[in-house]
């Protein structure tokens, strides 16, 4: 999770945060502004300063905050001028927007603020509907307004054109005063403000309410606050129910303020279509004569501070019941309280105005169960306790758990330092050898007994030890003798070993030591502030934090650097190298003899044998189908070579006769679980089961038995597999529907031009973790995002999840968590007398059901998947594909159909979307890449020759953006920062080729082509517009070495013809392909896909991995398919298999036979292993659902 900030104020108005990930409050910018309230966002924080005006203070991000300005030029067409400006009275405006009733001349616009700045001049967009215009931009249509099209028709009476200029928000990482009105009343001083509603159902992403109170207690709504549009537009009055004095909004639909009576309003109306609200109802106090004075609100909680400073918890509020059931008293006293993200609640304590969290707060207990004070310093207190430290550094020591001596100069040289631990080392030996010696004869008769007293030798001995390590010689330097009231100078220490060189040691500037003398001091002192903070607001709204998060806000620190709390030799020094070989070695050594004295016997025991049995439920392969106990065994065993490999037995009983099943761990291909709420089931798939599209499906008992039978088989037959370790750099990655990554190594034969390896014998195996999508390269640099949008970089391990070290590795595994929505289908049809209602017809859908309408899915009975947990309530989801009526509701004439989001006549049935999030949290080799949120990404498969070490990484936010990240190389692979690429309108999909070719999608579906992409120019200079093919609109694009691969909205795969050096853009779009998801175009132009409507032998499969054979430059777009792994898989990427083809024979599938390939037009071709068929059969549900 990224780190957010606590803001805070204190008495003296100055402002202060505090990270999640830090242990010390740190003095915001600008400090010569003071501040007396404060409400912080995510992406801001609002304050009105002591000049009572409003500021905004904007964290600055990688990418830039810009404002699209938009005007229409309007044209008419007359027999004397031709197209013209000379415009009908009855016409619209010459310059206008979009709807051609407001007057917009380019002339007029302006800057609205000082915090702008212009980005470019103004220019002509010559792109309408993913397609490029004519020279100039203009659109024609009959008359105003009507459907523009790019093509001027004999009847085209009026054209117009679009003209854009963007301005770009400077005034990041400062305050920034928000201006007054140019129009309308102005409002009085503000006195207190509120920030909330970002999460308003289904509002557009970025927005913010902000609210208001003047000195007069008249409250104000900020209009237009976005993530565009930081600033907002200007302040509406909102109707009260009295003088307000202080108000509170949370990050969904609650607004509460409070009267100058004690009295509190809650807000109601508050929507998506309303962010205002409409109306006011009072909440009165628990005690008429002890009002409130202070009011938090939060998703589903109410805190209030009285005037006797009592806390008070509202029982029951949430958006649907805003004003709640009843108080609680909490029997705290506090100035005030604050609400933040996930309902977590801090306080400043009414005595010594520190700040308090609310600890246990969970969605189960939303009033906690214990206050802490938060401990951490302020940032100036640990620079003056850093400059202390380092005068006592000056001085020769810092107070801690250890003293340590400073050098006076740097080591002379490794070998003089390796020469005298060298002498040490036999020094030591020679004593020890001597008290080994030295008898023993003081020893009782149960043999116990001290060295020191038994053997008055030994004990002189020890001694010599120990003035071994403690006399080390500091070449000439002082010494320190240590007491109770402080460090003083010493004479100098006497050398240890007669003949050995002065050690001669160097401290750092950093504070970071190579090496030093440490001698116990006993005696822990921490600095403490002379001064405690005294805070005075605080505002938690863009601080995340939920019940489990780690903070260190908690702890006492001594104010030291990290350096000198907690001081370590670095494993990397020569000095620790040279001794440390040294023992190594002679261990070694020790082990070789032992093991070589032991050589000429035989082996006690040839080969071992492990079972471990268990009870199962089996979906039966034949009718009836049906799960049915079994028992299963795994019996691995070890031969004399030492390989190991092993059986899976699973015994059933059918008509009264005992039968098994088994399965050679070396034939099996993958274990996957099955995303199924009902049962905990997992799949096994062999070569000839993927053939089939029939898998073994087995289910347990318990979800925690499922997953550690799913580790020990992965790492049985990884073992038969003999495949240990991270994934090579030419490993393919794939996810599934479910978001389990899985990786798979290449055989040299996969890409064979004769004879190629089936793709259904390759071997996956899970590596931890969750995401949506994962992208690599041939150097193994593997990133991924999440569902909820957050990128991730491959850390190097093969651990986590369910297999808890078991069959991973327990380093570079890091915590991961994951936010997704689940949807359910609100149906309804229309009938005469009662309109639409949800009394369908007996041949319909169910009235609640899935996407599909086969599976009936209530609010009630549907369950999160398994290992995931809700986190937000069912709301209606207005981003459905298709659109929505302000309501929700898609239209269409009969289930299943086309929808849309207007109702025509011809609407007899209606859907609605309904939405719930849900959040999973996991481990695995990934580590979080913040604070960007992504929604694609693409590497490029190899960095050329010759080249610098820098890898092109492309990447497209989720709000549209285009992005370049810097700095990726083999060792920094998370790189170092992000650089905005400008576009004119958002993107959705993005691909790096092999020599640098960047090629995009945006959003209207046309291509677009990057010129002038180098490793010297890694930006690229201009965007080259490809039309797409034609009446198609694109998702997806995929580039290799030379081959450009793109997938449209309708499952069509299409190859870019005419590709050259000289011309990178190509000539034409042609077909490929029908049912596919998703596609990857490898570096050797190897293309593979997720396809779906695979034909298995039991029906239809969807989410099936696929590879594309006969790809050769001759033919780049190859001449049939094979299929692999699936169904329910959903990404795939093998832009790391940089592997030559093997040109070895490799015999070919016995089962090889013609299939059927429906093309585009209607057409039937057969070609071998042709799977990709589109006739009308039932999809196979056996397969692992997506």
């Amino acid at each position: 999770m990224p780190s957010s900030l606590l803001w805070a104020v204190d008495v003296h108005g100055s402002v202060y945060t505090l990270s999640t990930a830090s242990q010390y409050w740190e003095l915001c910018k600008d400090a010569s502004l003071e501040f007396k309230r404060l409400a912080a966002a995510k992406q801001c924080c609002w304050g009105i300063a002591c000049d009572q005006q409003i500021y905004v203070y904007v964290h600055a991000n990688e990418v830039p905050i810009r404002y699209q300005e938009e005007t229409y030029e309007n044209q008419r067409w007359n027999p004397v001028d031709g197209f013209s400006d000379h415009l009908l009275p009855s016409d619209r405006w010459q310059w206008s927007d979009v709807t051609g009733l407001k007057h917009q001349p380019i002339k007029e616009f302006k800057l609205a603020t000082p915090h702008w700045e212009w980005e470019s001049n103004w220019y002509v967009d010559e792109n309408i509907g993913g397609e490029p215009t004519e020279k100039g931009g203009w659109t024609y249509a009959i008359d105003f307004p009507a459907t523009y099209t790019k093509s001027k028709r004999w009847n085209s009476c009026v054209r117009r054109r679009r003209w854009i200029r963007y301005r770009r928000y400077k005034s990041c990482n400062t305050w920034a005063k928000i201006p007054s009105q140019n129009s309308g009343p102005q409002p009085d001083p503000f006195h207190d403000i509120a920030v909330g509603g970002w999460e308003i159902t289904d509002e557009p992403f970025g927005h913010l309410s902000v609210w208001a109170v003047t000195v007069q207690g008249k409250v104000f709504y900020r209009e237009n606050v976005t993530d565009q549009n930081p600033e907002g537009l200007s302040w509406t009055e909102i109707p009260t129910l009295g003088e307000v004095v202080q108000i509170a909004c949370g990050p969904c639909d609650l607004v509460c303020a409070v009267l100058w009576e004690g009295q509190l309003m809650m807000r109601k109306g508050i929507n998506r279509d309303n962010t205002k609200g409409d109306s006011w109802e009072i909440v009165e106090p628990q005690n008429s004569g002890n009002g409130f004075v202070q009011v938090s609100v939060g998703v589903n909680v109410l805190w209030a501070v009285t005037r006797d400073r009592k806390v008070w918890f509202r029982r029951g509020v949430c958006s649907e019941n805003p004003v709640g059931a009843g108080w609680i008293c909490m029997n705290v006293e506090m100035v005030m309280v604050n609400t933040g993200l996930n309902d977590q609640v801090w306080g400043i304590g009414s005595d010594d105005r520190s700040i308090y969290f609310r600890q246990g707060v969970t969605p189960t207990e939303y009033s906690g169960k214990a206050w802490k004070v938060i401990m951490a310093n302020r940032d100036q207190d640990r620079s003056s306790c850093a400059s202390s430290a380092t005068s006592l550094v000056s001085a020769g020591c810092f107070f801690g758990d250890e003293v340590r001596l400073p050098p006076q100069a740097s080591i002379a040289n490794d070998a003089d330092f390796s020469l005298e631990m060298e002498g040490i080392a036999k020094g030591t030996e020679n004593i020890l050898e001597t008290i080994e010696r030295v008898p023993c004869s003081n020893n009782n008769a149960d043999g116990d007994g001290d060295v020191a007293s038994c053997c008055p030798a030994a004990e002189s001995k020890c001694d010599t030890v120990t003035s071994v390590f403690e006399n080390i010689s500091l070449n000439e330097g002082p010494s320190v003798k240590c007491n109770q009231t402080g460090l003083e100078p010493s004479a100098e220490l006497d050398t240890a070993l007669s003949g050995s060189s002065p050690v001669n040691l160097d401290l750092a500037e950093t504070s970071s030591i190579s090496s030093a003398a440490v001698y116990p001091f006993g005696i822990e002192e921490h600095y403490v502030s002379e001064e405690h903070p005294l805070w005075a607001w605080l505002s938690g709204g863009g601080c995340d934090i939920d019940a489990h998060t780690q903070l260190n806000w908690f702890n006492v620190q001594s104010g030291l650097p990290l350096s000198m709390q907690s001081f370590s030799m670095p494993n990397s020094c020569p000095q620790q190298t040279v001794w440390r070989k040294q023992i190594v070695q002679q261990l070694i050594e020790r082990s070789k003899r032992e093991v070589d004295d032991f050589k000429h016997y035989e082996q006690a025991v040839e080969q071992s044998v492990w079972i471990k049995k268990g009870m199962m439920k089996w979906w039966r392969d034949g009718k009836p189908y049906k799960w049915t106990d079994v028992k299963v065994a795994l019996e691995q065993f070890t031969g004399n070579d030492g390989k190991r490999d092993g059986i899976f037995f699973i015994y059933y009983t059918y008509n009264d006769v005992k039968k098994y099943l088994h399965l050679f761990l070396n034939e099996v291909t993958i274990l996957v679980p099955i995303a199924n709420e009902a049962k905990h089931s997992f799949a096994i798939y062999t070569p000839e089961r993927t053939k089939q599209r029939w898998p073994i499906r087995l289910s347990t008992a318990t979800e925690q038995e499922m997953y550690d039978w799913l580790a020990v088989l992965s790492l049985a037959c990884c073992d038969s597999s003999e495949i240990h370790g991270p994934p090579s750099h030419q490993a393919l990655w794939s996810i599934t529907c479910k978001g389990d990554v899985f990786v798979s190594e290449p055989s040299p034969s996969l890409e064979a031009t004769q004879h190629p390896m089936p793709s259904d014998q390759l071997y996956w195996r899970q590596i931890g973790g969750h995401l949506r999508i994962v992208e690599c390269n041939s150097q193994g640099i593997v990133w991924g995002i999440g569902y909820d949008h957050t990128a991730w970089v491959y850390t190097g391990g093969y651990g986590g999840g369910f297999f808890q070290g078991l069959a991973g590795s327990t380093d570079n595994i890091y915590t991961q968590s994951d936010v997704m929505c689940v949807y359910i289908y609100e149906n309804q049809r229309w009938n005469p007398l009662s309109g639409y209602s949800s009394r369908g017809l007996p041949t319909d859908r169910y009235m609640w059901s899935d996407a599909s309408g086969l599976q009936e899915c209530t609010k009630a009975h549907t369950k999160p998947p398994s290992q995931w947990t809700w986190v937000t309530d069912w709301y209606i989801d207005f981003n459905a594909p298709g659109g929505t009526d302000r309501n929700g509701w898609q239209f269409a004439a009969d289930f299943p159909a086309s929808y849309h989001g207007y109702k025509t006549m011809k609407d007899f049935v209606r859907r609605r979307r309904w939405a719930r999030k849900c959040k999973t949290v996991t481990t695995g080799p990934w580590f979080e890449v913040a604070p960007i949120a992504l929604r694609d990404l693409s590497l490029i498969p190899s960095v050329p020759r010759g080249t610098s070490d820098q890898v092109a990484l492309w990447a497209i936010s989720s709000k549209g953006d285009v992005l370049c990240r810097t700095g990726v190389t083999k060792q920094n692979a998370m790189g170092t920062s992000w650089l905005h690429i400008g576009t004119d309108q958002p993107f959705v999909s993005i691909s790096v080729g092999g020599h640098y070719q960047v090629w995009g999608i945006a959003r209207d579906g046309s291509a677009f082509y990057r010129g002038s992409v180098t490793p010297q120019n890694s930006t690229g200079d201009c965007w080259y517009h490809i039309p797409s093919p034609p009446k198609q609109k694109l998702v997806q694009v995929s580039v290799g070495r030379t081959s450009v691969c793109a997938v449209d909205e309708n499952g069509n795969l299409w190859f870019r013809q005419g590709i050259s050096p000289s011309y990178p853009q190509g000539s034409i779009w042609q077909h490929v392909s029908t049912n596919v998801r998703k596609v990857s175009v490898g570096p050797l132009d190897q293309v593979w896909i997720i396809a779906d409507k695979v034909q298995g032998s039991h029906g239809l499969s969807c989410g099936t991995v696929c590879h594309r054979l006969g790809v050769q430059p001759q033919e780049p777009i190859g001449a049939s398919w094979d299929y692999g792994i699936g169904g329910g898989w959903d990404h795939i990427t093998v832009r790391a298999n940089s592997m030559d083809p093997s040109h070895s024979y490799v015999p070919k599938a016995a089962d090889s036979e013609p299939v059927k390939l429906t093309t585009q037009n209607g057409s039937t071709a057969t070609k071998t292993k042709n799977i990709l068929s589109v006739e009308q059969q039932e999809l196979n549900q056996n397969a692992v659902k997506c």
